[in-house]
């Protein structure tokens, strides 16, 4: 969701709005992101920030490459990410370079070997060189906060690289405990919170997912879910199909719609898209009829899709400030959401101030926590990477 004008945000206790990203000033200078936190959607925000890029270049016909360096990834173990990362690898082979370095299993600072040490600096010389040459419009230093925080690499010398990146280079970094320089230099810093059940609640449904909170990467998140069920599919040579669904978002310019179209282009038959809502900020209190005809409009569809298991995921974008709006009901999602097929994955994403009653049944709620963002400073905001 791109953040609301600064006239919106002064309302921001009355309503929940959603600017229209065709009338914003892009910004030329690329910003250094962090990800961190115990939360869920880390490195598949980094991946939707990916392929809204791709999307942004393809649709503009702009040069766009990217690097995605993944620490402590190596063989033997598998990620949840690694079917996304197929997905963008066959769809667009010429614009993704992979490295990954490191070991499979898990280690603590003291059990760091020599392996570790040396597999942590290649990967830093890799990213060094990548970040020098600007041949990249996007870096992603996947799990470089915990080759810090093991103490694998010196993090003034990690500092001082990021911060004489060239101008129009973004960098993702991702990953917990990312130390306070790194995070003192980052132009937006959002943490993923997650929210833990009591000893004696149930562990939710599974494959039912929840990203809300004030900080970015919800709909990111949601993104690169979709590109992790398209390439499961490859890798078990199946159709896994994915719906998106976006409420709210009736406007035009929105990068999603040009990351989503290249999708389709390279994966005609798995993915349906389909937005909802005006061309305009929703007001609480202001509500219009037809706000509520689209509302239900799309959940028609929605819930359809749930219930036919036709689709491996189906993405609920910016549903739960649909519902906050009372633009839909509690209850009708609860039941759908309670029958839903068990290899159906449901997606929900949007900030709310309420918590409608669903959240109780979603195995991972991830609350993205705004630390920083550079839009606060006045900074003009970037098509394929903000909204």
């Amino acid at each position: 969701m791109a953040p609301t004008s600064s006239a919106a945000s002064g309302a921001s206790s009355r309503a929940i709005g959603i600017r229209t990203a065709s009338g914003s000033h892009e910004r030329s200078h690329g910003q250094l992101h962090v990800y961190d936190g115990d939360g869920k959607g880390k490195s598949q925000a980094a991946l939707g920030v990916v392929l809204r890029t791709i999307g942004l270049g393809i649709c503009e016909r702009k040069r766009t490459r990217v690097l995605l360096l993944r620490f402590l990834k190596g063989p033997g173990r598998a990620y949840d990410e690694d079917a996304a990362i197929e997905a963008l690898q066959q769809g667009f082979p010429h614009l993704i370079d992979q490295v990954r370095t490191g070991r499979g299993d898990y280690f603590s600072a003291q059990e760091a070997t020599r392996f570790d040490r040396q597999e942590a600096q290649r990967g830093w010389d890799i990213a060094r060189g990548a970040i020098a040459s600007a041949l990249y419009s996007v870096v992603v230093l996947d799990e470089l906060s915990p080759v810090l925080d093991l103490g694998l690499l010196e993090v003034e010398e990690v500092v001082r690289t990021l911060a004489a990146k060239p101008a129009g280079m973004e960098v993702i970094v991702t990953g917990r405990g990312a130390p306070r320089s790194l995070v003192q230099l980052a132009d937006l810093h959002s943490e993923m919170r997650a929210h833990r059940r009591e000893a004696n609640d149930s562990d939710g449904i599974a494959g039912i997912e929840i990203y809300t909170g004030e900080g970015k990467g919800k709909s990111t998140s949601a993104l690169g879910k979709a590109l992790q069920a398209i390439g499961r599919g490859i890798s078990q040579d199946k159709s896994h199909r994915v719906l998106i669904l976006q409420w709210l978002k009736g406007g035009s310019g929105y990068t999603e719609d040009a990351a989503i179209a290249a999708l389709r282009e390279s994966y005609p038959h798995l993915v349906d898209h389909l937005r909802s809502g005006r061309d305009a900020i929703v007001w609480r209190g202001q509500q219009q009829p037809i706000d509520y005809v689209e509302a239900e409009r799309a959940w028609e569809i929605a819930r359809a899709a749930i219930s036919s298991g036709l689709y491996k995921t189906v993405i609920l974008d910016e549903l739960n400030p649909t519902v906050d709006l009372e633009l839909l009901p509690v209850e009708p999602i609860m039941q759908t959401l309670l029958r839903k097929p068990t290899e159906t994955e449901v997606i929900i994403t949007g900030r709310c101030k309420n918590p409608p009653a669903y959240f109780d049944l979603a195995s991972v709620h991830s609350e993205m926590v705004c630390h920083k963002h550079y839009a606060e400073r006045g900074v003009d905001l970037k098509r394929g990477v903000d909204y």
